[in-house]
Parts: structure tokens; C-alpha cells; sequence
């Protein structure tokens, strides 16, 4: 039975792994994310149904357009495939609580970020506005212990960023600082803390690896949007029995 549930989450998932890509490529451009259909970028083929199938459709068409052969972006199957995975793993992490709630929707909130930054160097307001309200609505019944734990993270995530950004002399988009408030309503002030220090881990890592290979200039900025989703689900799942990791080694 864990199987069949397991099997319908992941192919549930991998659908919305596709729209997940549908708006992180359009909000930020003030585009419908309804219609037009999706179409080839270079000559504007509009997709058959055979060519929407996530994953698959790449794999078949070898990641190629198959009406101008222009290579396809793995991006589009990596967010579909990701998507797929988190979710599927989610329910073992969590468990099968209220809290898998707030888990699938920070995980739907990551991929569209993943898309937007990763294409555009942004965080649309747009998406955290929507975002904002859904959170507000599930920590009303899932929150937090204690209640205000949302708010004091809430707090915490942008005046650390909004420091930061101001110390750096914009160093720090104003995607990024709101983007930290939300999450210091979901996380709460201490796993909002950790996901940032595990961000900038993350991020330093990433930066370093592309530069070795080229993809990173020295001095450029780059999107540092997957570098916070590393980190805050990171902090999300395992960040309890990493603070008392720490606490026990380090402090007592």
C-alpha cells in the first residue's frame, strides 16, 4: 500500500514539477501563467501532449526540440524530476503529520524560485506575495511551538538579511531578504539561523565549484537562490538533531 501511495505522490509531483516551470519562466516576465500554450523558445512550436510528458519527453526527444532540434534546457527536467523526489521522500522525513502540509508547499515555493533565479536573477515578489498568504493561512492551523516562534522568525530572517544587505552594500538582493522573512515564519528564529549559515555554506561551495569550471566569474554576481534551497531543507528536515549535534559536541 506504501508503494501505491508512493508511486501516485511521486506522478502527482512530476506534473507540477512541469507548472512549476510554466511560472517560474512567465511571473517574472508579467506573463499569464494559463495561456499561451508552451511552445519551442527559437521556433515557436507549440508542444503536443507527448512533448509535455515530464521527464520522459526529454529523455525521448534526447533534449531536443523535435520540430527545429534546438537542445531543450535541462533545467526543465531537473525542477520536474526534483520536484518529484522531495515529495515523495517528504512523507519519511516528516512523516505522515499536518506538517506535510507546510513541507510540500515550501518544497512548490523552492522549485519556482529555482526556475525564476536560475533563468533570471530573480525572486518575483509576485511568488512570495502568494506564497505569504498560503504559509499564513497553514501556520494558523499547523503552528509552530511556541505560536510565536513565526513571528520572532519572521523578524529575525529580514533584519539579518536586510544587515547584511546593508553592510555589503547591496550585496543581498531585496529578493533575497523577503524571501528570508518567509522563511523565518516557516522555520522559526533558530532554523531560520541555521538554514542562512547553511546557505552560505552551500553558496560558497557552489561558487567555488563554478568558477573551477568556469561557469562563475570572479566578481559576478550568481543566483544565490539554489545556495537557500540547499540550506533551508536542509535546516528543515535535519535541523533539530543538527543544533543538538552541536549543542552536545561543541557546548556541553
Amino acid at each position: 500500500m506504501e508503494l501505491v501511495i508512493s508511486t501516485y505522490i511521486l506522478l502527482v509531483a512530476l506534473l507540477l514539477g512541469s507548472f512549476y516551470n510554466v511560472v517560474g519562466l512567465r511571473v517574472p516576465n508579467n506573463q499569464s501563467i494559463v495561456a499561451p500554450r508552451s511552445a519551442c523558445p527559437n521556433c515557436k512550436h507549440q508542444l503536443t501532449a507527448v512533448e509535455l510528458i515530464p521527464v520522459f519527453s526529454y529523455l525521448f526527444q534526447k533534449g531536443k526540440c523535435k520540430s527545429c532540434n534546438t537542445p531543450i534546457s535541462p533545467i526543465y527536467p531537473f525542477v520536474e524530476l526534483m520536484t518529484a523526489i522531495l515529495f515523495t521522500i517528504s512523507p519519511f522525513l516528516v512523516g505522515w503529520s499536518k506538517e506535510l502540509i507546510i513541507c510540500w508547499t515550501l518544497i512548490s515555493l523552492f522549485m519556482i524560485i529555482f526556475v525564476s533565479d536560475v533563468h533570471y536573477m530573480i525572486i518575483p515578489d509576485k511568488v512570495l506575495m502568494f506564497f505569504f498568504f498560503v504559509f499564513l493561512v497553514e501556520r494558523m492551523f499547523i503552528p509552530l511551538t511556541p505560536w510565536w516562534d513565526s513571528l520572532l522568525g519572521a523578524l529575525v530572517g529580514f533584519t539579518l538579511l536586510l544587515l547584511i544587505a546593508y553592510l555589503s552594500k547591496g550585496g543581498m538582493g531585496g529578493g533575497d531578504i523577503k524571501l528570508f522573512a518567509l522563511l523565518g515564519f516557516v522555520l522559526g528564529w533558530k532554523l531560520v539561523l541555521l538554514s542562512f549559515f547553511l546557505s552560505t555554506l552551500s553558496g560558497t561551495l557552489l561558487g567555488g565549484l563554478g568558477m573551477l569550471t568556469g561557469k562563475v566569474k570572479r566578481g559576478k554576481p550568481f543566483p544565490f537562490g539554489p545556495s537557500i534551497i540547499i540550506g533551508t531543507l536542509v535546516a528543515y528536515f535535519f535541523g533539530d538533531k543538527l543544533i543538538h549535534w552541536y549543542l552536545h559536541f561543541f557546548i556541553y
